[in-house]
Order: C-alpha cells, then structure tokens, then sequence
C-alpha cells in the first residue's frame, strides 16, 4: 500500500510526535507514505474566512502534485488541513466554473481521481484491523481510553463523507484491535476551542475544562486524539485548566498512532512521549505493573 503522503505545518514542528508515531506504525503495516514533494501550508483556519478562492487554491495545488508522483491518493492526518482539503474538493464538485477558475490560477490540470483520507479511514477497514491485532507485543488491556475526534474528521458530513458525524467509531475501532478498552462518553466530536487558543483563552479553558470533566467521570485514564490542535489544548493548557478550576486531572493526552506504536512494542522514545506535558510514560507504567 503506498500513499502520497501530506503532513502540514503542525507535523513537522508543533506536533512531530504525531508525525514519528505515524511513520513509524504505517512501516509496521507495510503502508508505504511518501511526503510531497514541494508541498506548502494548506492555509488552515483562517485563509478560508478571508478568501475562499485563495483556501481552495492553497489546497488544491498541493493536490495537483501527487499525481506527479505517480499517486491518486493522499494521507493527511492533521484534522484542519484534512478539513481544508475535503472542502475544496467538495467545491470543486459543487461551484460551477471553479474547475476552470483553477486550472487558470494554478497552471496546471486537475485530476478527478485525486482522493484525500485520514489515517482513521484506512486503518479502521476490516484488512487493517486484523494486521493491526497480529502485531500487537505489549498489551495494554488495563488502559481505560476515550476517543476524542474533535470537532473537524467528521464534520460536516456533506464535506468529509466519513464515519458517523455525531458518535464516529473508527478511532474505537482501532484502538479495541490493539486490545484497549474505549469507554462510552459524550464528548467524542465535541469542539476544545480549536485555534481561539491565543484570542480568546477563556473559551478554550472552558471547553476543554468540560471534555476533562467527561473524561475523568467515565473513569478514563487517557484520551486518544487525532488533531494537533486538540492535542495542544488538552495537553499543554491542562495544568491552567485545573488551576483555573480547582481540578486534578493528569490525564495524559495521546495521538491514537502513539498508543499502537505502544501496542507495537516502539520505545517511548521513538514516539517522543517525553514531549507531552501531562506525563503518559507514568500511566502507561501503572498499566503494566497492574495487568
């Protein structure tokens, strides 16, 4: 299996643990990910609230070099490029004369058969599932997890034609594979705040205060995430959140790719857990002494 392969800005700085953890269980896999060459920021949030000529040419021109590699299809992981990239598609599909529109601002011919996944929608497909449970080496049955999606994979549903919009099941899916119990919560695609992290830091407090809150009241000792955005909100501000509301959490945040690379046997040091704020490596300690 080979795709063209998109990291965006975050992956390759912000959030290159989600970067390693997936290069690293995609080879375990055999899933072949090969980064675009000459790729450039897909303009994430807020190109598109001033421009949406300029949102669907940042992304479709980094789409219109994969067929240049000799690939139809692409992996994005980051949730707000993926979002990005599913809208421009959908639009390309729905504006009348922007197909033109584009070919002219970008010099170039656009390729129909450009297809754009996240991780979650190959890994969760039945073939996967089942090399994902032949590779386990480190059992992590004792880990009581909640998926969190967030509120970009599966919204709007017209747009990323993934999953169930409102309780999605991929991210449980794949997880359940690796022998991890996912409990049932409220807040899977529930919104952190998302990029009012800097402008308005009391939105973010708040929101990310209540997906805590539903975490730790299921009896969670993790929260799995697929954004880096989700996992900056959670991870690095948990700290002010439990000051701000009189809380104790220590809930480590994890890229679901981290807890398979974990479940693969990969040293934390390969999936660079010491760069997360609420220290994982502890809880993941207990586990193994408990099981």
């Amino acid at each position: 299996m080979r795709y063209a392969y998109y990291p965006g800005c975050s992956l390759h700085s912000t959030a290159k643990e989600y970067d390693h953890s997936l290069r690293a269980i995609c080879t375990r896999l055999g899933i072949e990910l090969v980064e675009i060459k000459g790729w450039f920021c897909c303009g994430s949030s807020p190109v598109h609230s001033v421009s949406s000529l300029l949102a669907s040419a940042l992304s479709l021109g980094n789409l219109m070099l994969v067929p240049k590699m000799g690939l139809q299809e692409v992996f994005v992981p980051c949730l707000a490029c993926f979002s990005r990239f599913k809208s421009a598609l959908y639009n390309l599909e729905n504006e009348p004369g922007l197909k033109q529109k584009m070919e002219q601002v970008l010099g170039g011919r656009w390729s129909d058969s450009v297809k754009v996944y996240h991780p979650l929608q190959i890994l969760s497909e039945e073939s996967q599932l089942a090399s994902i449970s032949s590779l386990v080496k480190r059992e992590l049955a004792g880990l009581k997890v909640v998926c969190y999606y967030g509120c970009l994979l599966t919204r709007p549903p017209k747009v990323t034609q993934f999953d169930i919009c409102e309780y999605p099941e991929s991210m449980d899916r794949v997880l359940r594979a690796l022998g991890i119990a996912t409990l049932d919560w409220s807040y899977k695609t529930d919104c952190c705040g998302g990029s009012f992290a800097l402008t308005r830091t009391d939105i973010v407090l708040k929101l990310s205060h209540d997906i805590l809150e539903g975490a730790k009241s299921v009896g969670a000792d993790a929260i799995a995430v697929a954004c880096p955005l989700c996992h900056t909100n959670l991870d690095t501000r948990q700290e002010e959140i439990e000051r701000t509301y009189g809380t104790d959490y220590k809930l480590p945040i994890l890229y679901f790719t981290q807890l398979m690379g974990i479940s693969f046997g990969l040293s934390p040091r390969e999936l660079l857990l010491g760069k997360h704020f609420v220290d994982a490596e502890r809880k993941l300690e207990e586990v193994s002494r408990h099981a």
